[in-house]
């Protein structure tokens, strides 16, 4: 095990001290971020958590692992990351085309569950230099993201990894393989499956995980010196961790650590003031202000006095043929009722096993790319304004529950700019007629102009200062439009 040291700076491992954390503005700026979640569970184009639950008899995964590959026992995750090849992989043409659709950050999956690093690691051999690509993902990702100006993160969901990779410790209970071990027991590849055959539950027939995070203090070691690693090798602007910063309710020193070290080498590289932000999902304690939250595909209620993000993907989070898309109408939506909250949009564009991106992703990101073509002014750089919402409408709060919403010509979502506020319609009105209640009486408008098509004739109706705007026959755009008032 490496002898770590812990950077110096201002931030010391704790929540009081990592408390001080302020949110850089380039991320308050930037409102949209692509995600690669993208590695070896890929292969099979079967979903996520295939890793795991190739391992868990009766699965659908574990059926279609059996069907496709052969039995865990002879076949197991070991051979599916040699068969993980990223021929395609171009990562200077996507980032072009991330870019171009209004990303301003993008984030790379550096590990998922699976104990698989996408990076050309120094401690672990199971890394895409070694083994499958022969590629340093995470590092190619890098340099295209840096050459055209977006800021880079990185996603570790390596903390959850102990406990959730010891089912490829079990065996089948019926069957021809009845009783014959899957190859998480073979002890030459320990390495990449874990010591953690006491987590095991035979005959487990759940796809949960409890603990999510283990009290194995080895694992909090080697969780660290991982994340360390990245954080050296990478200099990312952005880290997030899947859950609360590690190990929970064992004791978060780990992740303390790691994000100390994340803000002290970031301001070691900008003039003594940090430029990282560190996402994680701890809501409901004081270790919520170590970073910004993360709401994992859903959103907060309503308006957010502090800066936040949700997660979410345009399909599954690794490539899956039995996925539905999120249509295009779907992501403007959310982005722009994230962005009006005083939250930003982390969006997983699935990757095929060989780098590429298929015809519907394309298609939702070129839409994407022609919207804020339009109406881009109103969210880079913004902030909320006022409540951010006026309507009846809102988003359902429940889980991992994203449905579109069934907007009316009466919901905005508002942000600002300096002067001008910009008055996002969710539905068209019928009688082409804008009226946005929000400004109140006090508002002395100079000018209101329609992204994508010029200057709207408006007046006011007092004493309540409702604005009403005359829209002309035929919207700017199919999806979301937006009004820009000039203010005094």
């Amino acid at each position: 095990m490496p002898q770590r040291t812990d950077s110096t700076g201002a931030f010391q491992p704790t929540v009081e001290s990592l408390s001080t954390f302020e949110c850089p503005e380039w991320f308050r700026d930037a409102k949209l971020g692509i995600w690669s979640h993208w590695g070896p569970q890929s292969v099979p184009r079967y979903g996520d958590w295939y890793a795991r639950n190739m391992y868990i008899e009766g699965s659908d995964q574990y059926r279609y692992h059996l069907r496709t590959y052969g039995h865990p026992s002879t076949f197991g995750y070991k051979d599916v990351v040699q068969l993980w090849k990223a021929e395609k992989f171009d990562p200077d043409e996507l980032m072009d085309l991330y870019a171009r659709a209004g990303a301003r950050y993008f984030v790379a999956l550096a590990s998922h569950h699976d104990n698989f690093l996408n990076y050309a690691s120094r401690l672990h051999r199971w890394n895409s230099a070694e083994v499958g690509p022969g590629k340093d993902v995470v590092g190619l990702w890098r340099e295209a993201a840096r050459a055209r100006g977006l800021r880079f993160g990185l996603s570790e969901h390596l903390g959850a990894a102990f406990s959730w990779w010891s089912v490829n410790k079990g065996a089948d209970s019926t069957g021809p393989y009845a009783g014959v071990p899957y190859d998480g027991t073979n002890p030459a590849v320990e390495d990449l499956y874990l010591p953690n055959g006491e987590h095991f539950v035979q005959g487990r027939r759940t796809d949960l995980v409890a603990p999510w995070y283990t009290p194995n203090p080895g694992w909090h070691g080697r969780w660290l010196d991982l994340v360390t690693e990245m954080i050296d090798l990478h200099q990312p602007d952005l880290l997030y961790s899947d859950g609360a910063p590690p190990f929970g309710a064992y004791g978060m020193q780990a992740g303390l650590r790691a994000a100390a070290h994340l803000y002290n080498t970031s301001a070691a590289h900008h003039g003594g003031r940090n430029q990282a932000v560190y996402t994680q999902k701890e809501r409901w304690s004081e270790v919520r202000r170590i970073g910004v939250l993360d709401v994992e595909r859903s959103q907060e209620p309503a308006l957010s006095p502090e800066p936040w993000q949700t997660d979410t993907c345009l399909g599954g989070w690794f490539y899956d043929v039995r996925a539905v898309y999120k249509s295009a109408a779907h992501v403007v939506e959310l982005l722009v009722d994230v962005v009006a909250k005083n939250g930003s949009l982390l969006l997983n564009v699935p990757q095929l096993p060989d780098g590429t991106v298929d015809e519907e992703c394309h298609h939702v990101l070129k839409e994407l790319a022609g919207w804020m073509d339009v109406c881009g002014e109103g969210i880079h750089g913004t902030r909320p304004f006022g409540p951010g919402t006026e309507g009846p409408s809102g988003v359902v709060v429940d889980g991992f529950r994203e449905e579109r919403v069934a907007w009316t010509e009466s919901d905005y979502r508002l942000t600002r700019r300096d002067n001008t506020v910009y008055a996002f319609q969710m539905a068209w009105p019928e009688d082409r007629r804008s009226v946005i209640r929000t400004l109140g009486p006090q508002a002395s408008i100079t000018s209101v102009r329609l992204l994508g098509a010029g200057p709207a004739e408006y007046h006011q109706i007092y004493p309540g200062g409702e604005l009403v705007v005359e829209l002309p026959d035929h919207p700017p755009t199919p999806y979301v439009n937006c009004l820009a008032i000039e203010m005094r």
